[in-house]
Parts: structure tokens; C-alpha cells; sequence
């Protein structure tokens, strides 16, 4: 009798145990709409998904993480460049070929989502990423993803990060973009995207860093980016821009960061930019600018680096560059600049490289006047 009671409890505490691991399982679904994904994914050397079996896609899936509360699947993070123990074990980065399959839009409790740096996972985009209302994090950094961006993006009211750099991706920038209103960090850097920037970029007030460097965009820099007063990092470099510099960037209050280097800019260099004591990092090289260099300079200015550098600027160095607090590099070279370069620092720190290829600038670093 004891025995019969004994084995009827054991019997009860397993049924007991399957209910609670069932309840704790991942939906059925989410499983699905994950093993549709991998189908779609090559990763010959890691064996990462070597891990994505059993039924419970919230435990041990490598690189899956659930809501405890719902048991939805909220997280997909999956880099190819890591310091996890298993890309350590194996001693290589990650490469995996293949495409990402709009099985992802099932997963309506998505909240980051993370494909990065797999070299060359190809294809596009699925449009039906935009449906994904949770999403806060969208980083496919880093591969040969091609086509458009979907064109309703602007969707993901609760995104703050958009990195979509070093891939192929091509057309225009959405308008809707400028809807994200939870955006901190643009970074849509190396690929072949054209048209110009939305004018109303500015709209993205929340927005800390934007990366559009080496693209092929066009038209002008929208003045509206002066409405972003948490911008730190601005890189527009390495495009097709045309026109003016805006004078309203050096009004923004925390801009530590601007490249604007290698487009077709002309004009003069806004006064109120040089003046900006918060710039550590301005490169302007590399495009048509005209004028003076505006002797704007004070014991506030502190620069990491400035560079003038090819452009058509003339007239004299700014002796009001001497008073300014630090400068780590300064090149004014290939431009129409004379006179002679002033004396004491930071100007006896740097080489002749800084100031060659100008029409008559003299002085040490260059022979004497």
C-alpha cells in the first residue's frame, strides 16, 4: 500500500512538474516563427544554432531571451563579432550567408533585435519589420543587406536605435524616418543610399548621434538639425552635399562631433561654428569652401582635431588660435592661405605637413619669411 502511494505521488509531482514547464515554455508560435528564421540562415563554423532545438525556444536558445512574464521571445541578439565563449572557443569570428526571413514579423513582443556583423547575410530588409510596434533596437550592422529601407519606418514610434551601417542598402532615406520620436542613435554609414537628407530631420528631438558618413546623398544640410539639442555627433561626410554650411549648427548646444569632410560645400565657414567652445572634432576638409578663416578663436576653444584642409580658403592663420586652450591637430594645408604663421602654441607642436600646399604661408614649420 505505501508502495502504491509512493509511486502515486512521484506520478503526480512529474504531471505537476510537465504543467509548470509547459506553462513556462515559449509559445509554440514564437518556436515556429524562429525555426523559419534559422531556415533561412547559414552558420557553418560556430554551431550557434546547434542550440535552437527542444521545444522550449525561451531556454538555452543561444542568443534568445523571453519576457519571464509572458514567456514571448523579446530579445534576438546574435553578433558575429564577440567575446562569447563561443566564438573563443573556436578562435574566428562569425559568417553566415543567407537572407533574414520575414518569420521575424510574427514576433509581435520583439523588443531588440540584433543581426550584426555576419559579413554576409544578403537581401532586404522585410517591410514587415515595421509592424514590430515594441521594437526599441534595430542593429544589422555589418552586412550585404541590399534594397530600400522600408519605406514605413516610421512606425516604430518606441525605436532608439537605428544602425543599419556597412551594409548595401540603396534609394532614398524614408521621409517617414523623421516619426521616430524615440530616436537617440542614426547610423545608417556605408552604403549606397542617394537622395537628400529629409528636410525636417529635426523632428527626431530626442536624437544623440547620427551617422550618415559615406553614402552618395545629395541637396543640402537641413538647417532643421539645429533643433536637435541632445545631438553630440554629427557625420555627413563622404556624400555629395552641396551648398552652404548652415550657421545654425554652431548653436547647437552639446555638439561635440562634426565631419562634414569630402562633399561639395562652398561658401564661407560659418563665424559662429569656430566660436563654438563645446566642438572638440570639426573636419570641414576636402570641399569648396571660400573666405577667411574667422579669428574667432579664445582660452575656451579646445579642439582634438580641426581640419581645414583642402579647400579654397584664403587670407591669413588666425592669430587668436595661439590663445585657445588645446589643439591635438590642426590642418590647414592645399588652400590659398599667406602670411606668416604665428609663432609660440600650438603652432611649434605640428609639421610642415599641416601648412604645405598653400599659395605664401612662411614660418616655422615652413622656411622662413
Amino acid at each position: 500500500m505505501m508502495r502504491l502511494t509512493g509511486d502515486f505521488f512521484v506520478t503526480i509531482l512529474s504531471l505537476l512538474l510537465t504543467v509548470t514547464s509547459a506553462v513556462h515554455a515559449c509559445l509554440p508560435s514564437d518556436r515556429a516563427a524562429l525555426l523559419s528564421f534559422k531556415a533561412a540562415l547559414n552558420e557553418p563554423h560556430l554551431g550557434i544554432f546547434a542550440t535552437w532545438s527542444g521545444t522550449d525556444c525561451c531556454t538555452n536558445w543561444y542568443g534568445i531571451t523571453c519576457d519571464p512574464e509572458t514567456n514571448r521571445v523579446a530579445d534576438i541578439i546574435l553578433r558575429g563579432e564577440s567575446e562569447d565563449p563561443i566564438f573563443q572557443k573556436t578562435g574566428r569570428t562569425g559568417h553566415m550567408t543567407g537572407s533574414i526571413s520575414p518569420s521575424l514579423c510574427r514576433l509581435n513582443r520583439l523588443t531588440t533585435l540584433i543581426i550584426a556583423d555576419w559579413k554576409s547575410i544578403s537581401g532586404e530588409i522585410p517591410a514587415c519589420i515595421a509592424s514590430l510596434q515594441r521594437l526599441r533596437i534595430l542593429d544589422l550592422v555589418g552586412n550585404k543587406i541590399t534594397g530600400a529601407i522600408p519605406a514605413s519606418i516610421g512606425n516604430l514610434s518606441r525605436l532608439t536605435v537605428l544602425n543599419l551601417a556597412d551594409n548595401r542598402i540603396s534609394g532614398d532615406i524614408p521621409a517617414s524616418i523623421v516619426d521616430l520620436k524615440s530616436l537617440m542613435h542614426l547610423d545608417l554609414a556605408n552604403n549606397k543610399l542617394c537622395g537628400e537628407i529629409p528636410f525636417d530631420i529635426g523632428k527626431l528631438s530626442m536624437m544623440s548621434r547620427a551617422l550618415l558618413s559615406r553614402n552618395q546623398l545629395t541637396g543640402s544640410i537641413p538647417s532643421s538639425l539645429a533643433n536637435l539639442h541632445r545631438l553630440a555627433d554629427l557625420d555627413l561626410s563622404t556624400n555629395r552635399l552641396t551648398g552652404s554650411i548652415p550657421f545654425q549648427l554652431g548653436s547647437i548646444p552639446i555638439l561635440s562631433t562634426l565631419n562634414l569632410d569630402s562633399n561639395r560645400l562652398s561658401g564661407k565657414i560659418p563665424t559662429i561654428l569656430l566660436s563654438n567652445t563645446v566642438l572638440s572634432i570639426l573636419n570641414l576638409s576636402r570641399n569648396s569652401l571660400e573666405g577667411n578663416i574667422p579669428n574667432v578663436f579664445g582660452p575656451k576653444t579646445y579642439y582634438i582635431a580641426l581640419d581645414l584642409s583642402y579647400n579654397n580658403l584664403n587670407g591669413s592663420i588666425p592669430k587668436s588660435l595661439s590663445s585657445a586652450k588645446y589643439v591635438g591637430h590642426l590642418d590647414v594645408s592645399d588652400n590659398h592661405l599667406c602670411g606668416a604663421i604665428p609663432k609660440g602654441t600650438p603652432f611649434d607642436r605640428f609639421e610642415a605637413s599641416s601648412f604645405c600646399n598653400n599659395d605664401c604661408l612662411c614660418g616655422m614649420p615652413l622656411p622662413t619669411c
